[in-house]
């Protein structure tokens, strides 16, 4: 699936950042627990590469612990970068956040450290900075795309933050990225369609997660295909249009909603090993797309040569 998603509103951030890069002291990106390589935006990493950087990864109640730790220990092994496990929804970590600035970038004496807080949409961005002001200066919702433009948040403690709007990146690359951030809500629903999502999570959860299923719908044996197991899904809720068939769309909006909640409890959806192999994919499909359009190129230019020469 590609994501076509990128609204104007988001190029401008994407600017704003960049000329505000030079002042700033400490990147700090939150991330989505659940699939923290897919939402760590390659336009940040980039741009930031050289600067001390603290990856947050957030809404871990909702979030496989194990799997988190992994990506800890796996983000850790890069430069200049430092991370923690939040869950927002149930505790403060203001103190320490606080002290992983202070530890990564000292304050210059008359001068604030300046923090530039990222992230994609509906990460919970603009919750983890009202925490950490104890108090409520940013918008938050379960929407994406909540906060428009920058902001500066003096903490008064020797820090002051740069909330940046939740930005995507113009391409997403690898397919199976996009279907995660649509599934865990950082894509506005408008763009994607709840089907193609569930049927993407149904296939997922039955290899990954069987026992999830098995004990949340109450059946003692899973079908083999996502399609069947919808189809139980929509039985059980009634989602059933004339004849008995199944309203695909109602049982499918049902599941992503509650997945998202965590009613299916904590998960996991990507490991550092298996986004190995598949950037190891996307490199093979991008050298694949290059072939292509370099013959297509040398053909049309074989196309010219040959009218050049009719006419003469």
């Amino acid at each position: 699936m590609s994501i076509h998603w990128y609204p104007g509103h988001m190029r401008k951030a994407s600017n704003e950042m960049i000329e505000a890069l030079p002042l700033v002291n400490v990147v700090v990106e939150v991330l989505d627990a659940r699939i923290p390589f897919s939402s760590s935006n390659p336009f940040i990493q980039g741009l930031c590469a050289e600067k001390p950087y603290i990856k947050l990864l957030n809404k871990t109640d909702l979030a496989d612990p194990e799997i988190t730790k992994q990506w800890q220990d796996y983000f850790e092994q890069q430069a200049n970068t430092k991370t923690l496990a939040l869950d927002l929804k149930n505790y403060d970590p203001s103190k320490q956040i606080i002290d992983l600035i202070n530890k990564l970038s000292p304050h210059k004496e008359g001068r604030n450290t300046l923090a530039m807080v990222t992230g994609i949409p509906n990460v919970g961005k603009s919750s983890l900075i009202n925490c950490l002001a104890g108090r409520h200066v940013t918008k938050t919702g379960d929407e994406p795309a909540v906060t428009k433009g920058q902001q500066r948040i003096n903490l008064r403690n020797g820090i002051m933050l740069l909330d940046t709007p939740g930005i995507l990146w113009p391409k997403i690359e690898n397919p199976q990225g996009s279907y995660r951030l649509a599934t865990t809500g950082a894509i506005k629903d408008t763009a994607v369609s709840y089907e193609d999502l569930a049927f993407f999570a149904a296939e997922f959860l039955l290899e990954k997660y069987p026992e999830r299923l098995k004990e949340r719908f109450n059946v003692s044996e899973l079908p083999r295909t996502e399609i069947e197991l919808l189809e139980i899904i929509g039985a059980q809720r009634g989602c059933l249009r004339s004849g008995g068939r199944v309203d695909l769309e109602r049982v499918s909006t049902i599941f992503i909603n509650e997945l998202r909640a965590g009613v299916l409890g904590p998960l996991g959806f990507e490991t550092p090993e298996m986004i190995e192999l598949e950037m190891q994919h996307v490199e093979v499909l991008k050298a694949e797309k290059e072939e292509r359009e370099k013959l297509r190129l040398e053909k049309s230019a074989l196309r010219r040569k040959k009218a050049n020469a009719n006419r003469k």
